[in-house]
């Protein structure tokens, strides 16, 4: 199989540190399904990952409200800036990762978002699923793939919620813009007081032509929209008392 740089890497964009996670797609992906074979792929890319330092990301404080702060930053080669946010919020770990695997009701708390849907369930941990975007008009709506991945490290209890855009899976539409570059990442870390502190970092080429405004907007509003929601969707019974058997709390 020839490699491709999209089946490849992700970068996330944290305090001097580019995280890269391989997510190479093997011809024999789906017989791959023992749970001791990943786990160690996945401890193993993700220590390369940590060793990964490069010049650091000039993060810019855009906004500071309520608790919650948002960071821009520039990306080279790319027009859209990268995205981080930080705040805390009074939940466990099993609790917050509950939310977001939650992929059907994602729309509740994601902005802009017409639908979630999962495609593929690989364990408990690992899933892909379709979504789509609702754009302002003249706008083109906006669709693409995640692999969404949890890990967590079993030393420090720090989570990461990894979920890339990638190519392929669902046919394109010819009524929707495909977006294929795209790279986000939660990390949760638990602390003494019974909080988690939560960082969110979001780097997304949209495709295609869109208005600064439009771009602004969504660089501005939706992180403040999605937390404030988040804090919400926390609460909700179904996820307040949330056990899960791969996250230790």
């Amino acid at each position: 199989m020839k490699p491709d740089w999209r089946y490849f890497f992700v970068k996330k964009f944290a305090d001097g540190i580019n995280y890269v996670f391989t997510m190479q797609v093997l011809p024999t992906f789906d017989t791959m399904s023992s749970f001791s074979y990943k786990a160690v792929c996945l401890s193993f890319f993700l220590l390369l990952a940590q060793l990964s330092v490069s010049a650091q990301t000039d993060w810019k404080l855009s906004s500071d409200n309520d608790g919650l702060k948002v960071y821009t930053a520039v990306v080279p080669n790319s027009k859209i800036k990268a995205i981080k946010v930080e705040c805390e919020y009074k939940a466990t770990l099993s609790q917050f990762v509950a939310v977001l695997i939650d992929i059907k009701n994602s729309p509740e708390w994601l902005y802009h978002t017409k639908f979630c849907r999962i495609v593929k369930v690989v364990s408990p941990e690992e899933l892909y699923y379709y979504s789509e975007v609702t754009l302002p008009w003249p706008a083109e709506n906006r669709d693409f793939v995640s692999h969404l991945t949890v890990s967590q490290n079993p030393d420090t209890k720090v989570v990461l919620v990894d979920g890339p855009a990638i190519p392929g899976i669902v046919p394109l539409k010819s009524s929707l813009v495909r977006v294929e570059h795209s790279g986000s990442v939660w990390e949760l870390t638990p602390t003494p007081d019974g909080t988690i502190k939560v960082k969110y970092t979001l780097h997304v080429d949209p495709e295609g032509e869109l208005p600064s405004w439009l771009i602004n907007m969504f660089g501005t509003e939706a992180p403040v929209q999605i937390f404030k929601n988040l804090r919400t969707e926390l609460q909700k019974p179904v996820y307040k008392n949330a056990v899960l058997p791969f996250i230790q709390n």
